[in-house]
């Protein structure tokens, strides 16, 4: 006997972009285990913590948040194990991964660990470039729009080669890196056709003109933009920077 594996997507940040689907399993498992800082507190832990029943164990997997390489085999390894031992005792356990689990996400580290033995259920969450351009009103892409999704540690040839070639692209894990990535956009010459989101569905949010955005990104933050034929979406983009708004989150009382 084996309890279920359960990868939980639980969105972006607003709590009520939970799915149903999430929302059942999360209040039926009696082990929740989420990704956490080794200092601060869990975002995933915190976008469902209204949720949480209060008797069920957690099982915190501490990822060292640092530039510099860390093990992140041997956290993996752990996990994975303590994870097992549950799963062993016909438990089920729910797994939090923010946004989507297999987009970008820590859970497949798990995934490749424990799903030749165990039983497992993935749950699809709301992605952040999916909320990204719900938030800023900006379409992805439409008809035949080929829709690239570029990591931005990549290096400047890299990032310049897949930029050149999208029709509509999306920028992620920005960071560190976003003066850098700015500037390779203005070089290019797509400062206006690309959007900055920042923490979207958060109190914190900001959604802005990248041409109006200078200065450190966290890590929560991308860039969208639009270089294909398709006039709604391109008209868009085109507007006025003075034009656009950037939106207060629509539950900032929920994240306080």
């Amino acid at each position: 006997m084996s309890g279920t594996l359960y990868g939980l997507g639980v969105g972006p940040g607003d709590p009520e972009l939970l799915t149903l689907k999430a929302l059942r399993i999360l209040k039926a498992s009696p082990v929740v285990a989420y990704p956490a800082p080794d200092h601060g507190t869990s975002f995933a832990r915190a976008i469902v913590a209204g949720f949480l029943t209060g008797d069920q164990d957690e099982i915190p997997i501490v990822v060292p948040m640092r530039v510099e390489r860390f093990p992140a085999t041997e956290v993996y390894d752990r996990a994975a194990e303590a994870i097992a031992a549950r799963l062993d005792r016909d438990e089920d356990v729910a797994v939090l991964c923010e946004g989507d689990p297999f987009f970008y996400g820590s859970f497949m580290y798990l995934f490749e660990r424990l799903a030749e033995r165990h039983p497992v259920e993935i749950v699809p969450g709301v992605a952040s470039p999916m909320a990204s351009a719900a938030r800023a009103l900006r379409p992805l892409a439409a008809r035949n729009d080929v829709l690239t999704v570029i990591p931005g540690p990549l290096d400047d040839e890299a990032l310049a080669a897949k930029l050149q070639g999208a029709e509509a692209f999306v920028i992620m894990k920005l960071g560190r890196h976003f003066d850098r990535v700015r500037l390779l956009i203005e070089r290019l010459g797509f400062l206006d056709r690309a959007v900055y989101c920042e923490r979207v569905t958060l109190a914190e949010e900001r959604v802005l003109p990248l041409a109006a955005v200078s200065g450190a990104a966290p890590y929560f933050s991308m860039i969208l933009g639009y270089r294909g034929n398709e006039p709604a979406i391109a008209g868009r983009y085109a507007r006025d920077a003075a034009r656009m708004p950037s939106f207060p989150s629509s539950n900032a009382t929920d994240q306080a």
